[in-house]
């Protein structure tokens, strides 16, 4: 296949589609906000930052906690994605690591990786999977006479028929002929 060759025609449309019917199923959002979040907490004791020809080594001897927090928290992001039943578990540990990561890891990552495991974590925890959608009843043949549609007024076919002429329209709810007086009534 060259460069030039064109890719089937609607295959990325096809896998975008999968990838949103996908995505709609699980939180995903939250567990990609957990697993950016775990980057900078695991990435900031052990970089080593260059200002001109000054290296400045941020590492600390909590380096190791901020390695296990940060790797935690993006085996969690994965988790959310792909075992989306444990998502109440997975966004309450989420949150009590960001928590964790304040005094351990340099401010939880300079607060940026705080703030994502935090969010992520409470959006873990408030997802909810969606309703399927409900079956569409069958449609009936609403044709009149020679082939054209029947009209159908949906307005008056939901409503009661009018009370004849004759009789008194009492709309009090307290008439005699209903039973009711007024005296049991909720309103």
């Amino acid at each position: 296949m060259s460069a030039e060759s064109p890719a089937a025609p609607g295959q990325f449309a096809h896998r975008r589609q999968q990838f949103r019917a996908w995505r709609g199923t699980r939180p995903f959002w939250a567990g990609l906000f957990v697993m950016i979040g775990g980057v900078p907490i695991m990435y900031f004791p052990y970089a080593h930052i260059k200002l001109g020809g000054l290296t400045v080594a941020m590492a600390t001897t909590a380096g190791a906690g901020s390695l296990i927090i940060g790797v935690l928290l993006v085996v969690l992001g994965i988790t959310l994605w792909f075992q989306r039943h444990v998502r109440t578990f997975a966004g309450i540990a989420a949150i009590l690591l960001a928590l964790v990561s304040l005094p351990v890891s340099n401010f939880g990552g300079f607060i940026v990786g705080f703030l994502f495991a935090l969010f992520g974590g409470a959006m873990a925890v408030a997802w909810a999977p969606g309703a399927p959608p409900a079956e569409m009843p069958a449609t009936q043949d609403a044709t009149g006479e020679g082939g054209a549609p029947q009209a159908t007024d949906y307005d008056t076919t939901l409503l009661r028929p009018v009370s004849p002429v004759d009789e008194p329209n009492d709309l009090s709810g307290t008439s005699p002929v209903n039973g009711a007086n007024g005296r049991h009534s909720a309103g």
